[in-house]
């Protein structure tokens, strides 16, 4: 006889899918300012203050005023978009938005990492010339260790990386205050400063002023990586915006008094000459060692680089987001919450660039590549104003700064096409 019955079924239990890890939202208004003040110092003053000197002479706080003025437009151009889409990838997603082109939108994103690879690239030759006053190192193993570390510690996560930024910061702005201060001593005073920066006293070459300015422009390159941590920062619609003004403001005032020091204390020429400019004027300024100082200068070109190996990550990370990359390069780790594949592709290619090409071809590339960036995302700004009415309640400028932004990029751009030409 065949028993008969009723099965016994467990009922079952919904699953609710793991999410994937995201990015943490942790940074606030005053260590972003830190963080935007540590890329844009580190990158420029320290590096490329000997090369600009070269080229304008006495005249080279005039260069960078000007790479300051070319800057600002387009930096408030970033501030509104930042607080319209406070997104990662925030060039990419600028494009994307206001041509609605993929492709476009995937060019400048990479357009955006190689300038940061190759910014990082350039600051790290830069960062080789200032330890080789300390240490006697081959150059290929000093640059493999330094990138490589900052690739681990740009992996080990957002806080730590953020936390590490806004030290360096401050001591690397404490340096540049430091060397305003032994210069002001030895020249005996800030009066002293005019006759020496005066038109009368000053060669005003144009194209010398003019070709400086170009290479000063690299450094206040730096605000526009700030929108890349978009979605690390808490209340970025009104955080960003204040965070990249006060950042350019910050970087303009200790780059007109270092520039003046410097070519006031040492000769343009020797400035050009060192592979340590600041290290320089140091030691001519306090007769000790150019090597007390070189330490403090290493510092500002570490947290330029780890700025920049975070901030190619971002980007890659948030263009996968919208399908202009391979996923792979999305992942996140589950306890770092960082893109650590994202991350190892960023060390990999700066470091490749540090070992391989000099500085001064560097830093132009990275102007160049920024320039045509700031271009394009002017005039996003101003496809996106024309065609869309927007009435939420942020940060907005008049059309006048991106048609500006876009103007003075292009400007420049074809400034250095003629001297390349020439």
């Amino acid at each position: 006889m065949k028993r008969t019955g009723h099965q016994h079924v467990e009922p079952e239990t919904a699953i609710a899918p793991i999410s994937p890890p995201t990015l943490r939202r942790s940074i606030r208004l005053i260590p972003f300012v830190f963080y935007g003040v540590g890329v844009t110092v580190g990158a420029g003053i320290y590096v490329l203050v000997g090369l600009t000197a070269g080229m304008a002479g006495m005249a080279a706080p005039i260069s960078f005023l000007l790479a300051a003025l070319i800057a600002a437009p387009t930096a408030f151009s970033f501030a509104e978009l930042s607080a319209r889409m406070p997104r990662t990838a925030g060039e990419a997603i600028y494009v994307l938005e206001a041509f609605r082109n993929p492709r476009l939108s995937q060019l400048v994103g990479l357009a955006v990492v190689m300038t940061g690879v190759v910014s990082s690239a350039t600051v790290t030759n830069g960062a080789a010339g200032y330890i080789e006053q300390i240490l006697n190192i081959p150059g290929w193993l000093t640059k493999l260790i330094f990138v490589g570390t900052l690739g681990l510690i740009a992996s080990w996560g957002v806080v730590q990386s953020v936390l590490l930024t806004v030290l360096l910061a401050i001591i690397e702005v404490g340096g540049l205050f430091v060397i305003v201060g032994v210069g002001l001593f030895d020249l005996g005073g800030l009066p002293s400063l005019a006759p020496i920066v005066s038109p009368a006293n000053i060669s005003l070459s144009a194209v010398g002023i003019l070709s400086g300015m170009f290479v000063a422009f690299f450094a206040f390159i730096g605000f526009e990586d700030m929108v890349n941590m978009a979605e690390e920062v808490r209340e970025p619609e009104r955080t960003i915006p204040r965070a990249i003004a006060l950042t350019l403001a910050i970087t303009t005032l200790l780059y007109l008094l270092v520039a003046t020091v410097a070519v006031s204390v040492v000769p343009p020429a020797e400035l050009a000459a060192s592979d340590a400019p600041l290290a320089l004027v140091f030691a001519h300024a306090t007769g000790h060692s150019a090597a007390i100082f070189a330490g403090v200068a290493v510092l500002a070109t570490v947290n330029t680089v780890l700025v920049q190996i975070v901030m190619s990550a971002r980007v890659l990370y948030g263009m996968v987001a919208v399908g202009t990359m391979p996923k792979i390069l999305g992942r996140i780790h589950p306890r770092t919450q960082t893109p650590v594949i994202a991350t190892l592709i960023a060390v990999s290619i700066i470091l490749a660039l540090a070992l391989f090409f000099p500085l001064e071809s560097l830093a132009r590339t990275t102007t160049f590549s920024a320039l045509s960036i700031f271009t394009l995302v002017n005039m996003s700004l101003i496809r996106i104003k024309l065609r869309d009415a927007d009435e939420t309640p942020h940060f907005k400028v008049s059309l006048w700064v991106p048609v500006m932004g876009a103007a003075l990029s292009i400007a420049t751009l074809l400034f250095q096409l003629y001297q390349l030409a020439a």
